[in-house]
């Protein structure tokens, strides 16, 4: 039973740690193996499914590793270079792009999941973090992934707009039509020396803005869940840039993470859970299985979507926009819920509202890919460090019209 409470810069450490060892631990290691180097995408559920993401952060976290002296050079260069090689020869997918969930041991598609787009974006984003840390054959595989990237084939010619998904079984359905998670697609997308998009892709899509009390001028997404506001700043260090339509995204997650925790706490008389130091409403576990709940402003009915479940990731994942806050909810869910924390930190979520509170206990590889990222990111700056380091990233910025203190970024 754990008796010392933790503060400040000791749980999150703690927790950056923990994060980590799900990445290490949770991994294919059979070198022999054509699933080399897949990791796991829960730790519950079926021990022979991977997801891409959750690799993409895993290569991440080797990086975080090495910087911390969790790891040896070596070892973890081994792991990524072999991770590299297992999708260049054996994980399944099409013109570039994989499918969501695979084998663990051979890299097959499961469960008859489609080719992710965004996921096959995380592991790419992962892929080429790794390429510009280790440089040399490294580097190099990482140009053969992202050159196989056919960006064009997920385009709606019609709408200028991405897919949202494909399976061979039905083709490609739905459009990334307004704000989400998918920023890092236009920069990775248009910069790409293949199949490059056109750069009005990044400007076609819908900005819709509204307020939430004393937060002004929100660029909303659909489920206003806290996971669209941050995965690609994940990667992407967005502070202090503008677009060419003075759109600031860095300062607009600023925002929608202050309105997501303001709608908890306005919010705590319905549901005993949320509070000033319990928030975080994104797409995690809960009650009555995996579920996206999010906060004001959004498009959805959210009486109809919540259910009062909170998970950590919500609030971790936003440190780097709200590290007062973010640190004050870790230290909350720490010191006062002992069956929220295990063996890799934070398990996925909480829910106080039955008469027996619900605890997970589960972890989830995307879940705890963005507090590492984010963690480390607030701490070391590392993973924007040599993400933004690559001259397709630095490209794609420029071509976007992406700009900081009116001069083109990362000249």
């Amino acid at each position: 039973m754990r008796i010392i409470k933790c503060y400040g810069k000791k749980i999150i450490k703690k927790e950056l740690r923990k994060s980590y060892n799900f990445f290490i631990n949770e991994a294919n290691t059979d070198k022999k193996s054509d699933g080399y180097g897949l990791i796991r995408d829960k730790t519950i559920l079926d021990t022979n499914i991977s997801s891409i993401a959750s690799v993409g952060y895993g290569l991440a976290a080797l990086i975080i590793g090495i910087e911390h002296k969790w790891i040896n050079y070596k070892k973890a260069y081994e792991r990524a270079n072999g991770t590299l090689d297992t999708f260049i020869k054996n994980v399944e997918g099409k013109n570039g792009f994989y499918y969501h969930f695979v084998n663990m041991k051979n890299g097959k598609r499961e469960w008859n999941c489609e080719i992710s787009i965004i996921d096959t974006a995380i592991f790419i984003c992962g892929v080429i973090t790794v390429g510009e840390y280790f440089g040399g054959i490294i580097k190099q595989k990482a140009e053969i992934l992202y050159k196989k990237i056919n960006w064009e084939w997920y385009r709606n010619k019609t709408t200028n707009y991405f897919y949202m998904g494909y399976t061979p079984e039905k083709g490609f359905w739905g459009n990334w039509d307004m704000y989400a998670e998918q920023l890092m697609l236009y920069v990775l997308g248009v910069s790409s020396p293949t199949y490059p998009i056109n750069k009005d892709m990044y400007y076609d899509f819908e900005r819709k803005r509204t307020n939430y009390k004393e937060i002004k001028d929100i660029i909303y997404t659909y489920f206003g869940t806290l996971f669209t506001y941050q995965f690609s700043h994940a990667w992407i260090n967005f502070m202090n840039l503008k677009d060419n339509k003075g759109v600031d995204w860095f300062n607009n997650s600023i925002k929608a993470t202050k309105a997501n925790r303001q709608y908890c706490i306005d919010n705590k008389n319905k549901f005993k859970t949320y509070g000033e130091n319990s928030w975080g409403l994104t797409a995690c576990l809960s009650p009555k299985g995996y579920c996206t709940f999010g906060a004001e402003p959004c498009e959805i009915d959210l009486n109809k979507e919540n259910d009062g479940t909170v998970t950590p990731c919500g609030a971790i994942g936003s440190i780097v926009f709200t590290p007062k806050e973010s640190i004050k909810a870790m230290e909350y869910f720490y010191n006062n819920f002992p069956k929220l924390w295990g063996k890799y930190g934070f398990k996925d979520a909480y829910n106080l509202e039955k008469n027996k509170p619900w605890f997970a206990n589960e972890y989830i590889g995307i879940n705890k890919g963005i507090e590492i990222l984010m963690i480390e990111n607030y701490l070391n700056g590392t993973i924007w460090k040599y993400f933004m380091k690559n001259e397709y990233i630095k490209e794609g910025l420029n071509k976007l019209g992406l700009i900081k203190n009116n001069n083109v970024v990362y000249t």
